[in-house]
């Protein structure tokens, strides 16, 4: 996978990827059984990315241990999750690893999940660090650190399918500094023969990605519609990887619905971005798709693989911002290719009409999309400069035309 027209991704070959992402964060330490259901449900899902730690997951829904470790483990301490612990940098006693090996049956194991992930053709966005941590990864010297980048990417970068996000909230990491992620980045670049991705996920502070060895944004941030924003500052990709999940969890970033989650990855599309999905839907044997995969519970996914199919028929050169196509007090986001296509979203609004500003002497077919019910209506009148176009009055819907003269 390479960045194409500066903002936009392309396989080496050409062709062009319209990312669809999901996130499962810990899915590769669950177990066969568990595992092979989370690809059974990829394989009839339509996303084409998958962000996932190579290091387990210690969070709430997260205490059951994995059968295997990156490094040979020691001696065992406790399970068991607590946020206010966590928060106030408590360390969990009892947990101890040989850093010094790594484990290769581990790594035997991540290997083949990237490898089924490539099979359905899936891009694995491969997380090297994380936070949440009660076996002592997060807080490993930077030697230890460094062994384990080189490691990682040696095993790795063969397959073509892997991004590399140097971590998951980075900036709630406090064992590092913005000097050791520098690092991690450098490393990182100069050990892959092959130049995969490279991007870094934030909590709340945004690492600087105007760096040379980042090529795209990786956002948490519930508004996608500041992809443009964003894409102008940096000159590079935007994918909003984290802009809530739908589910109905306590926290307020896992209970979104899922006319919201479409509504954020069409609002994102518009807007000359990407978005990333995930599902946090209460489960007695806590198995959140967003950390352990298993199958999907929610309405999103369905309306998100009729995005796709939108997007598959879109201009291969991407989406872009246009500047005052539908015209309405504040404006509504429009992405496209200027003279021949454009893609605008109400989100929702409900319009029953809008003037349509296009560029002079050019005609084109209108179609409306309902993005939640998944219905196209073609327009029997041809669109040009000045036209008054009827809507449905209703959310959720985008007005696509493309230039027939």
């Amino acid at each position: 996978m390479r960045v194409c027209d500066t903002y936009h991704f392309a396989y080496a070959d050409g062709t062009p990827y319209k990312q669809i992402g999901t996130t499962c964060y810990a899915w590769a330490h669950q177990g066969n059984g568990l595992e092979e259901q989370t690809l059974a449900t990829l394989r009839n899902a339509p996303f084409n990315k998958l962000r996932m730690c190579v290091f387990p997951k210690h969070f709430q829904f997260n205490e059951n241990e994995p059968e295997l470790y990156p490094f040979p483990c020691l001696s065992r301490g406790s399970s068991t999750w607590d946020l206010e612990q966590m928060w106030k940098g408590h360390i969990p006693e009892g947990w101890s690893f040989d850093f010094n090996r790594f484990n290769p049956v581990f790594f035997q194991h991540f290997e083949r999940r990237v490898a089924d992930l490539l099979e359905l053709g899936i891009e694995a966005d491969i997380i090297l660090f994380h936070p949440y941590d009660r076996w002592g990864f997060a807080r490993m010297d930077a030697k230890t650190d460094d062994r384990y980048v080189r490691y990682v990417v040696a095993r790795l970068a063969a397959y073509r399918n892997v991004w590399w996000s140097m971590a998951n909230e980075y900036d709630i990491m406090k064992s590092k500094t913005l000097e050791d992620w520098d690092r991690v980045f450098r490393i990182v670049q100069e050990c892959d023969p092959y130049q995969h991705l490279r991007s870094i996920h934030n909590c709340f502070a945004f690492y600087d990605h105007s760096k040379p060895w980042v090529t795209h944004l990786s956002i948490q941030r519930p508004d996608p519609i500041q992809a443009r924003t964003w894409r102008e500052q940096y000159k590079k990709p935007v994918v909003f990887d984290e802009c809530c999940y739908e589910g109905n969890i306590a926290h307020h970033w896992g209970n979104i619905s899922a006319q919201e989650m479409v509504l954020r990855f069409w609002a994102g599309t518009a807007s000359g971005g990407y978005v990333g999905h995930g599902e946090t839907f209460l489960h007695p044997q806590n198995i959140l798709w967003w950390a352990k995969g298993g199958v999907l519970h929610g309405q999103s996914v369905p309306r998100l693989a009729f995005l796709r199919r939108v997007l598959a028929e879109s201009p291969t050169t991407g989406l872009d911002p246009l500047d005052y196509v539908v015209s309405s007090p504040d404006g509504f986001p429009c992405a496209g290719q200027a003279h021949s296509y454009y893609l605008a979203y109400f989100g929702n609004h409900q319009p029953a009409e809008l003037i349509v500003n296009l560029p002079e002497g050019e005609a084109y077919r209108g179609e409306v999309i309902d993005t939640w019910e998944m219905m196209v209506a073609p327009l029997e009148v041809p669109i040009v400069r000045g036209s008054t176009v009827p809507l449905p009055g209703k959310p959720y819907q985008a007005l696509l035309m493309r230039r027939i003269q």
